[in-house]
C-alpha cells in the first residue's frame, strides 16, 4: 500500500434547482427532501463521515440556507424536547450538528457540476479530496466513499466510485472506458458524459464518489465549456486520466438510489419505510394490501 496523504475533507455540490421535483422544490432543497425520516443530504454526509471525512464543504446557493439549518446546533430545539422528556430526540438532533465541521460556500461561475468543484478550491489547497453529489447515494455495508479511499491509498492515483447501468440508460451518467486492473477496480481511459444509447463505451458509470488531487484544480481552469456549454468535472477527469492513472472503483455489495428524479425517489422511500425498525411491519402490510387493490 502506498503512503498517502489522508483524505478528510469533502466537496458537495447543492446549488442546483432541482427543477424535476417542482412544485416541490420551489421553496425547499431537493436535497432536504425526506427519505423517511431522514432528509438525503443526511445519508450523504453520514456516509461521508463514515469514510474518515471531517470537514464537510457544501457549495449552495440562495435557495438553500435550510441544509445549513439542518445541520447547525439546535439549542432551543434541543431545550424544549429535554425539557418535554424526549431525551432520545434531542441526542438525535444534537448528533447531526455534531457529524463534522460543515464549511458553506456559495457557487459562482458557469453551469456544470465542474464549477461547485473548481470554487472550493481555496478551502482544499494542495490535499486530495472526494467529492459526492447531494441527491444519490449507496447502501453498502462498508461505505461506498471508503472503499474508494481504500483503492486510492492502495494505488496511490485518483479513483473513483462505479456502478452497472443498464444500456437504455447510459444517457444519464457519465460512462466510462475501462481495462480491468484487479478484482473491482478498472482503469479509466476516458469517460464521456451522457452518451445516447449505443454510443456508451460501457455500462460502467463512474460517478457519485471522488478521490481527487488537487491538480483538477487546474485542469478545471483549463476545461473549455461541453455539453450544454456547461464545464463539466468528467471532461476534466479525462484530461487527468492523460496525465495519470484514474481508477474506477466498482462498489462491493452496495445497492444506489439516484434520488434525483421521482420514480427512483418513491421507490427509495418505500424500500427505506420498509427497513425503518418502527414501521416496516405495519407499513409492509399496507403496502401489499393496496398492491393488491389496484
Amino acid at each position: 500500500m502506498v503512503s498517502m496523504q489522508k483524505v478528510t475533507k469533502v466537496v458537495i455540490p447543492v446549488a442546483g434547482s432541482g427543477t424535476r421535483f417542482l412544485p416541490a422544490t420551489k421553496a425547499m432543497p431537493k436535497e432536504m427532501l425526506p427519505i423517511v425520516d431522514k432528509p438525503i443530504i443526511q445519508y450523504i454526509v453520514e456516509e461521508a463521515v463514515a469514510s474518515g471525512i471531517k470537514d464537510v464543504i457544501m457549495v449552495t446557493g440562495w435557495h438553500k440556507r435550510s441544509i445549513e439549518d439542518h445541520f447547525d446546533y439546535p439549542y432551543e430545539l434541543e431545550k424544549r424536547l429535554l425539557e418535554a422528556g424526549k431525551d432520545k430526540q434531542a441526542e438525535e438532533v444534537r448528533a447531526i450538528a455534531n457529524l463534522a465541521n460543515f464549511i458553506y460556500i456559495r457557487q459562482k461561475g458557469p453551469y456544470g457540476n465542474g464549477t461547485p468543484v473548481l470554487n472550493a478550491r481555496h478551502l482544499i489547497g494542495d490535499e486530495p479530496f472526494a467529492v459526492m453529489w447531494g441527491d444519490e447515494f449507496i447502501h453498502a455495508p462498508v461505505p461506498r466513499l471508503k472503499q474508494v479511499i481504500d483503492v486510492y491509498e492502495e494505488y496511490g492515483k485518483p479513483a473513483i466510485s462505479a456502478v452497472r447501468v443498464p444500456e437504455n440508460k447510459t444517457d444519464k451518467y457519465g460512462i466510462a472506458d475501462v481495462s480491468p486492473v484487479a478484482n473491482n477496480v478498472f482503469k479509466i481511459n476516458r469517460i464521456v458524459e451522457k452518451p445516447k444509447a449505443g454510443e456508451a463505451p460501457s455500462n460502467l458509470a463512474a460517478h457519485g464518489a471522488y478521490v481527487l488531487p488537487p491538480r483538477i484544480f487546474e485542469i478545471l481552469e483549463k476545461t473549455p465549456l461541453g455539453q450544454g456549454n456547461e464545464l463539466w468535472l468528467a471532461d476534466a477527469l479525462s484530461t487527468l486520466a492523460k496525465e495519470t492513472d484514474l481508477y474506477a472503483v466498482e462498489i462491493k455489495d452496495g445497492k444506489y438510489y439516484d434520488t434525483g428524479n421521482k420514480l427512483e425517489y418513491l421507490k427509495t422511500v418505500v424500500e427505506f419505510g420498509l427497513r425503518h425498525e418502527g414501521l416496516n411491519g405495519e407499513f409492509k402490510d399496507f403496502i401489499k394490501n393496496i398492491a393488491q387493490s389496484l
